[in-house]
């Protein structure tokens, strides 16, 4: 099994190899690399296409802590210094948004490119925090099987819950959700809860920066991507169309186009 020992913490990474410029894909809350796998065929002929889950998701180790966001930059910055593949463009959803925007801005000899995808500079607002809270504690104490139906709305746009050819996927989405660590998942949820914003950090950025939110998200709604967007210098906003919170997946072949022709002028 593909494990890398970095800051800490066994995070388990998936390499395609190659001589092209590497992407880094970081994915979002309760998911992990798999969250790449309409992208990442269609890239690796052209780029080092390189994925991993976050401590305590997918794959990787179940630290005691570490959930934070300052942590997990860090364990981005040390992975990429340990493949040796800096500067890289580094590509993350959500969860995986906070942990690029916090790494551009503070490591940017480690970043080439970024693009963001449905996230947010914001500290998680307070209205949802008592949803959210809730939704952590019975998964923990009573198993993720009782959440799945509201954690997939909240995933998913409208469009795709109610496209009956899109059942399979949304069903691989479903079984992935049950089926990983209840402890590693309340403390990943728990670590974005709880994160502190960083809309003063987003000006630091100077790399060519690719914004994306689905037109459905509701998790991280199209606003917050609009302001990422206008304080990021070199920022370009792209709306996935019939797309949620997990926009690579609801509209897997939009995406993968943007990201192609992004990376490969950037």
């Amino acid at each position: 099994m593909p494990q890398r020992s970095v800051n800490g913490v066994r995070l388990y990474v998936e390499d395609t190899g190659g001589n092209g410029p590497t992407v880094l894909f970081a994915h979002g809350l309760l998911y992990s690399c798999r969250m790449w796998d309409a992208q990442v065929p269609s890239l690796r002929g052209r780029f080092r296409c390189i994925s991993y889950d976050h401590r305590g998701q997918g794959q990787s180790e179940v630290t005691a802590s570490g959930y934070d966001m300052e942590t997990l930059c860090e364990d981005a910055a040390a992975l990429i210094r340990d493949l040796g593949v800096q500067p890289a463009h580094f590509v993350g959803l959500s969860m995986g948004g906070f942990v690029g925007m916090r790494l551009a801005a503070r490591y940017p000899e480690l970043v080439r490119s970024l693009v963001l995808l449905d996230t947010s500079a914001d500290a998680e607002p307070e209205e949802n925090l008592p949803r959210y809270r809730t939704l952590t504690f019975v998964e923990r104490w009573l198993g993720p099987r009782l959440v799945v139906g509201p954690v997939m709305k909240i995933m998913h746009g409208a469009s795709v819950r109610a496209n009956p050819a899109r059942a399979a996927d949304l069903r691989a989405v479903r079984d992935r959700f049950v089926a990983m660590d209840r402890i590693g998942a309340v403390r990943a949820v728990n670590g974005v809860l709880d994160r502190k914003g960083v809309q003063e950090e987003l000006v630091r950025i100077r790399v060519p920066t690719l914004v994306m939110v689905g037109e459905e998200d509701t998790a991280t709604v199209p606003a917050k991507s609009e302001a990422i967007a206008r304080t990021i210098a070199r920022a370009t906003l792209v709306r996935v169309p019939k797309a949620g919170h997990l926009s690579p997946i609801d509209n897997p072949g939009f995406v993968t186009e943007q990201l192609s022709s992004f990376l490969g002028s950037a």
